[in-house]
């Protein structure tokens, strides 16, 4: 049976044999089978095939092998009976730890932020992304040159943690990484610049922007679809979409707004993506409101929207960032807790049940967000010439038209508009 993994070359292929191992530490909030299917979820993302799951429990983390000898002989073991070539370790290893339970278990060992960095390199479509994903696995690799269980292995090359042996020494490589990371660093801040300059011009046209963000595999995607037409990728995997996404959409009383689909965020980011993602996630802090989709037949709901919020104070957005929730997933709930999950959404303040994959309460998600963002509209009573259609489809399209009377030669509307609307629209002629 193939292992997934060739030992000569020290590179894993699509359908590698994978043992997911867990060291409950007992800080977690999660139990240890929502964290198991987590990691194995992660593991899938990138077509690794998860033939064990183990839990321990470590009371003292050991500095060589962060887990008892006992617990790495158990490993072992499994690894032999499965014929396992990776091991991925939920839990953040050091180097040495790394290396020292590969020459135990005589497998590939990864852990966490090792995955998830290579779902990222699978992922990243863009020019942007890939440059960002690259600085997170340099900043990552800086402090991983170590001698792997086979001596004959050098530092791998490339962005992969999968991959096989690069060209270069290992002495090499670390000026190689810093060179590499001020390079990409550079890079970064001019696309972050003209990012800037695209928002400038957004802000002074001026219309809002709308960020969706949630966990993972909440379901983002297939609502940005539904809103917009657009064909971002939206599959049952976790981080099926990576690079941010923008597209206009006309929402009631609002002629354009911005809607942007960003990465979706998991327990235990790691920090490395934060920074590298900061350009990318400037988008969510200057956005004018929030919709914090949620996967609400997810067992962890709660657990996994504290890690969004932990992730949103992170990279700096306002708490005073007016932000909705959508309890996304109706369909997948049955009878009993769908009944609970709509009382519950209808009693409190800027939740809205949903389902994107429906359609279900989304025009109601709509209405609710419009009216968020015209709360600070008035109301104009403006005269128009009877025959001034292009003026009445403007009022229309910019505003909400209460009420209107046509009298003679003059046609009378009572409409409310933000005051940047009515002033754009008293100067259309000017």
């Amino acid at each position: 049976m193939s292992t997934g993994f060739d030992r000569d070359r020290g590179e894993f292929s699509r359908g590698a044999r994978t043992i997911v191992v867990l060291p409950d530490q007992g800080d977690a909030v999660r139990d240890n089978d929502a964290r198991l299917d987590e990691t194995a979820g992660l593991a899938l993302a990138i077509g690794l095939d998860v033939v064990e799951r183990m839990a321990f429990r470590v009371r003292a983390a050991k500095p060589a092998t962060l887990i008892g000898s006992g617990q790495v002989e158990q490993i072992a073991q499994a690894v032999r009976m499965e014929e396992a070539g990776l091991v991925v370790f939920d839990a953040s290893l050091t180097p040495v730890q790394q290396r020292n339970l590969e020459t135990a278990l005589e497998a590939k060992v990864i852990d966490r932020t090792g995955l998830i960095l290579e779902i990222f390199g699978e992922r990243a479509a863009t020019a942007e992304g890939r440059l960002q994903v690259e600085l997170a696995h340099l900043d990552y690799q800086a402090g991983r040159l170590v001698r792997s269980w086979t001596h004959l292995e050098r530092q791998r090359g490339g962005f992969g943690f999968l991959g096989g042996p690069g060209e270069t020494q290992i002495e090499a490589d670390r000026r190689l990484i810093r060179d590499r990371m001020a390079r990409l660093r550079k890079e970064l801040e001019q696309v972050s610049r003209t990012r800037g300059l695209h928002r400038d011009r957004r802000q002074r046209a001026p219309w809002p922007v709308i960020a969706l963000v949630g966990y993972t595999n909440a379901g983002k995607s297939t609502l940005f679809n539904r809103l917009t037409g657009a064909g971002v990728m939206a599959e049952d995997l976790l981080f099926a979409t990576l690079d941010p996404t923008l597209r206009q959409i006309q929402l009631p009383g609002i002629d354009k707004a911005i809607l942007s689909d960003t990465v979706g965020f998991v327990s235990d980011l790691p920090t490395q993506l934060v920074a590298a993602f900061k350009a990318t996630l400037e988008e969510v802090v200057s956005a004018d409101i929030l919709i914090h989709v949620r996967d609400i037949a997810h067992p962890d709901a709660e657990a996994q929207r504290d890690d969004v919020e932990a992730v949103l104070n992170e990279i700096g957005v306002d708490p005073e960032t007016p932000r909705f929730e959508a309890w996304n997933k109706l369909d997948l709930l049955d009878e009993d807790a769908r009944t609970e999950v709509l009382g519950k959404a209808e009693r409190l303040d800027r939740m809205v049940a949903i389902s994107a994959q429906t359609g279900e309460g989304v025009y109601t998600l709509i209405q609710t967000v419009a009216a968020a963002l015209t709360a600070g509209h008035r109301r104009y009573q403006i005269t128009l010439d009877a025959g001034d259609g292009a003026g009445a489809a403007w009022l229309h399209a910019h505003g909400e038209v209460l009420d209107h009377r046509v009298e003679g030669m003059h046609a009378d509307y009572d409409v409310r508009l933000s005051p940047a609307d009515y002033d754009r629209f008293t100067r259309r002629d000017a």
